[in-house]
């Protein structure tokens, strides 16, 4: 209510300061086009309320007579939302219709095919080109941030690093990525893809939609569909450029030079004697470490078609300086789409080619840029020109710290990953009789990667020290190339029976054969910096490959009477190279169910347009694990003391396991469609359970055995997942002002059921622990660790609830001024006993809320998105207050424990090391956070004298993550990925920040323009 009188009161706002209407009539001319500029042939414009109306022509022109300046005009064109214009005193009215959101969601794409939206069973989200594009991402994957429930997209901030995208929580310890589909092929990722290329994304997420891929679908099927011409007879060019600017200004609270130089002669009785530490520099390094970073991006289409073809070609750039110094991320991209018709015969073909340039974020000492930031001493200078290549860092001895210098690391020499890529595929099908037709389709996925990276020589240390220097030039190249081809030919019939009966029947039979070749390599230079290149010189060469083959077979049925009662069932039998001969083979069956309630008689001529009753169950597959798992392996380079001399020699890597077989996970879905007043309200309602079996883990093996490895790969492991999703939302068309909110909302939660022999598995390490842990009863990657209980303010409090030995030298481990940990079992020991559950990684809890609002030429768009019950491991609270020895700290450490009542929370400096090695809740923070990932507003230039040039003209002004709401004390709640290229330990980096590159704020001018 209160929105509708919000809507009256603007446009009685407008009505009162625009210009009065004449009484007379008079003939109205003008276009009728897309969003794109292209004409509507056949659009119908009719006077509101009578019967006066006529239709546009092959150009999309029309003229209407006898039209009163107090008349309204109807215009209203198939598949397109309504739009309704008071004359007043024009007479040249132009129109740009947008596209029925409820229209386009009538036919939805799914493995293999499409479907009527009415006959769907499954869970799928679908998410259109405007709200990808909506977003300057690299890729389009980041874009489905909020927009799909049940999606969690954990963005990174480092440009053109991939975001972490989970499809219904997790369900497996090993790989939970989804299976990307882009046109029919599957693809690594959408790393390659230009988000402005895509027409739309469906998520596919219950088994119902995900088993027809069988053993890939058990993680969710992501499918992209790219852009194509439309058969018009008109050929339209479409530009799409922005530039910007993106940001980061949080920054932690860090000592200053005079408080710096305190600390360190009252927290640990020592002062610096270095010429530098008397010089009263202060030098901000984390100011130094970040940036204004610059964005543009420049896309260019060409579309069109005739009655029996069409086409489209497009173009694109992308540059975008990161928020951090020296990194960033350059693509060009190229895509040809086309497709043709004769008679009975169908071709066509899509081709996209990248060119991407990265430069990350540089680590060095296993510590991230941000810890360098924070823990290096603030009186040193960025540079000093009498420096081996120019920069200062501290001296041992007369600095007492060893913390780098971030600005040296990130910028001294290069690092630079390059990656060229090649998507496509040719199809063609032939109709053999009417409703049996034959498709044949090729696919290609090609990708050649690189990464360079060069470190001169160089000595920061101007104390004649070496503390952080290198004598010698460091080199690497490393280089990988993939090659997937898929064959696919599929047999479909289609045919209603008695207009009540309608039957598609598929038949597929697909193979897949990939190969990966890499070769590392690295050396050293003593001589010059001036060579970048690998030599003999301290060498090391590896190089390997990998081959994986997938042969399927598809049977799917689709049924359903009278559009109110369907069935859907399929049945798919894969074999993957991945596993060993006596279990190659995997059988996944679905079915689903569905009732169009609104169809019923009893429902005719009510307020419901939209009642389906839908549920799913099946079985699909994961073998997403290393090639060869199964086998047994030989590993070489091992040397064995013989004589003066060393021999090289062979040792079993791995132990064969012929019985390895697939990852199986049981999906069941049960959902909720529903819509009223044609559409206003609209909204779906789902509940899933996922539980997986057979999971791939490793079996620790008796060290007698002489197996490298030490483990053995074995199907032990069950997980069972859970959760709701809602959407809901609320469509007002009608009228100048219009408006749209839509609403998602995702649950999930994870218990692992069964590990085998295994009793826990541990990840991320941390000081000299693990931080994650998987545990049957448990969520998946929990922190473990020890709770704590503020601090010891008296040796009399630490004697009342432990138990200590004097050593030696007749000290304890715990004293006044150090943290309290929970005794749990009541031992009055603190060991490994007394760890438990900390905190959850994953949030229960993901949303996103999509507003827009149009007025005439005006729109405005705001989108918000977030995560609550989460948490975050915050390591760098281990920088800012673990006080371990002297660096820099943050300037809560000027509130630390220094007797009895100074502080509860802060301990003591230089107290007992668990104080800061242990892995406990201190260090653990809420995660949620609440943010506004984007807000743009628009304006449509019409009824100008640039209609000559253009056919549209839309220009832009847009911000990306101005305002988050959060209680976490780092610089960015979302954890993305993780720092480590470590496969096997990424799994265990969820929700660990260790000072990750955080999301940066941008701000952006665009224009949209047609011809």
């Amino acid at each position: 209510m209160i929105m509708i009188k919000l809507k009256h009161a603007i446009i009685a706002m407008f009505a009162m300061i625009g210009q009065f209407a004449y009484s007379q009539t008079s003939t109205v001319s003008g276009v009728v086009s897309d969003e794109s500029g292209t004409p509507l042939p056949g659009a119908t414009i009719v006077v509101s309320g009578t019967t006066n109306g006529t239709t546009t022509d092959f150009d999309g022109n029309y003229s209407l007579s006898n039209v009163g300046a107090t008349d309204k005009l109807e215009f209203s064109y198939v598949g397109m939302t309504a739009k309704v214009v008071a004359v007043g005193n024009q007479t040249n009215i132009n129109v740009t219709l947008e596209e029925d959101a409820q229209a386009l969601e009538e036919v939805v794409v799914v493995g293999y095919g499409t479907q009527s939206r009415a006959e769907v069973t499954g869970a799928i989200t679908t998410v259109g080109s405007e709200e990808i594009s909506s977003l300057p991402v690299a890729t389009a994957d980041q874009a489905l941030q909020g927009r799909a429930a049940g999606v969690t997209v954990l963005n990174s901030g480092s440009p053109g690093t991939a975001p972490v995208v989970r499809i219904r929580g997790l369900g497996t310890m090993n790989n939970n990525d989804p299976l990307y589909v882009i046109d029919g092929v599957i693809a690594g990722g959408l790393g390659d893809l230009n988000p402005n290329d895509i027409e739309s994304i469906n998520v596919l997420k219950d088994a119902s939609t995900t088993a027809i891929y069988g053993s890939l679908g058990s993680n969710g099927v992501v499918m992209v569909t790219t852009k194509k011409g439309r058969r018009t007879g008109k050929t339209v060019i479409n530009l799409d450029s922005y530039t910007g600017i993106q940001y980061s200004n949080q920054r932690y609270d860090l000592l200053n030079t005079q408080e710096y130089l305190q600390f360190a002669q009252d927290a640990f009785g020592f002062t610096p004697t270095s010429a530098l530490s008397q010089s009263g520099n202060n030098t901000d390094f984390q100011d130094a470490l970040f940036r204004t970073g610059v964005m543009q991006k420049v896309d260019l289409g060409i579309s069109g078609g005739s009655e029996n073809s069409d086409f489209r070609f497009s173009a694109g750039y992308l540059d975008q300086e990161g928020a951090v110094i020296e990194t960033g991320f350059e693509r060009f991209s190229f895509r040809a789409n086309s497709n043709f018709t004769l008679g009975k015969f169908k071709f066509g073909e899509t081709l996209a080619v990248s060119f991407n340039k990265q430069n990350p974020e540089r680590n060095l000492g296993d510590r991230s840029l941000l810890e360098h930031a924070i823990k290096i001493a603030p009186y040193l200078p960025i540079y000093n020109p009498n420096n081996l290549q120019g920069f200062q860092g501290p001296s041992n001895g007369s600095d007492g710290q060893d913390a780098e210098n971030p600005i040296r690391v990130q910028t001294l020499g290069e690092h630079v990953n390059k990656s060229s890529g090649i998507i496509g595929s040719l199809f063609g099908e032939y109709e053999i009789v009417e409703g049996l037709s034959f498709k044949s389709q090729v696919g290609l996925e090609y990708r050649n990667s690189s990464t360079n990276i060069f470190r001169p020589s160089y000595n920061d240390d101007s104390e004649g020290g070496n503390t952080h220097s290198s004598d010698f030039a460091a080199i690497t190249r490393n280089s990988g190339l993939r090659k997937s081809i898929i064959l696919t030919n599929s047999l479909n019939y289609s045919k209603t029976y008695n207009d009540l009966h309608n039957l598609e029947f598929l038949i597929l039979a697909e193979k897949q054969e990939q190969s990966d070749e890499l070769l590392n390599s690295n050396s050293q230079n003593p001589i010059t910096n001036e060579l970048d290149q690998v030599s003999n010189e301290q060498s090391f060469l590896e190089s390997k490959s990998y081959e994986y083959n997938r042969i399927g077979y598809l049977a799917r049925l689709n049924y359903n009477y009278d559009q109110k009662y369907i069935l859907a069932a399929s049945i798919r039998r894969d074999a993957s190279s991945r596993f060993g001969e006596n279990n190659r083979w995997g059988t996944f069956p679905s079915v689903a169910l569905g009732w169009n309630i609104a169809n019923e008689s009893f429902l005719e001529n009510s307020s419901i347009n939209t009642l389906k009753l839908r549920g799913s169950w099946g079985i699909t597959g994961n073998d997403r694990i290393e090639d060869y798992r199964y086998s047994a392996t030989l590993l070489s380079n091992f040397f064995y003391p013989l004589g003066e001399g060393l021999a090289t020699g062979t040792t079993p890597g791995g132990l064969a396991n012929p019985d390895l077989k697939w990852e199986e996970t049981i999906m069941k879905n049960i959902g909720l469609d529903f819509g009223f007043y044609d559409g206003k309200i609209t909204g779906a309602l789902e509940y899933y359970n996922n539980t997986s079996n057979d999971l791939l883990m490793d079996r620790p093996l008796p060290g007698s055995l002489g197996i490298h490895s030490g483990v053995v790969t074995e199907n032990v492991g069950s997980v069972e997942t859970s959760g709701f999703e809602l959407n809901i939302g609320y469509n007002d068309f009608e009228g100048d002002f219009t408006w749209s909110a839509n609403l998602n909302l995702g649950t999930s939660s994870n218990e692992v059921q069964s590990l085998g022999e295994n009793e826990s598995l541990s990840g991320g390490f941390f000081e000299g622990q693990n931080i994650s842990r998987v545990e049957v009863g448990q969520p998946l990657f929990f922190f473990y660790g020890y709770e704590t209980n503020g601090i010891y303010q008296t040796q009399g409090e630490v004697e009342a609830v432990l138990d200590q030995v004097p050593d030696d030298k007749g000290e304890v481990t715990y004293n006044a001024g150090d943290i309290r940990f929970v005794d749990q079992n009541g031992d009055r020991k603190i060991d490994d006993q007394d760890r438990v559950n900390i905190g959850n990684p994953y949030p229960d809890l993901t949303y996103g809320l999509n507003l827009d609002f149009n007025y005439k030429q005006l729109d405005l768009n705001m989108f918000i998105s977030g995560v609550a019950g989460v948490d975050v491991y915050n390591t760098n609270i281990y920088d800012l207050e673990g006080m371990p020895r002297l660096f820099n700290a943050g300037t809560n450490v000027l509130n630390r424990w220094t007797g009895p009542g100074t502080s509860n929370s802060v301990p003591q400096a230089g107290g007992a090391d668990e104080n800061f090695t242990l892995i406990s809740d201190r260090f653990v923070e809420d995660g949620s956070y609440t943010r506004l990932k984007n807000i743009t507003l628009g304006y449509t230039l019409e009824n100008t004298s640039l209609e000559r040039y253009f056919s549209k003209c839309r220009i832009y002004v847009s911000g990306q993550n101005l305002i988050t709401i959060s209680d976490y004390s780092g610089l960015d709640p979302e954890i993305g990925n993780p720092l480590t290229n470590d496969g096997g330990s990424r799994r265990y980096e969820l929700g660990i920040d260790r000072g990750n590159y955080p999301q940066p704020k941008s701000v952006l001018l665009g224009v949209q323009l047609s011809f």
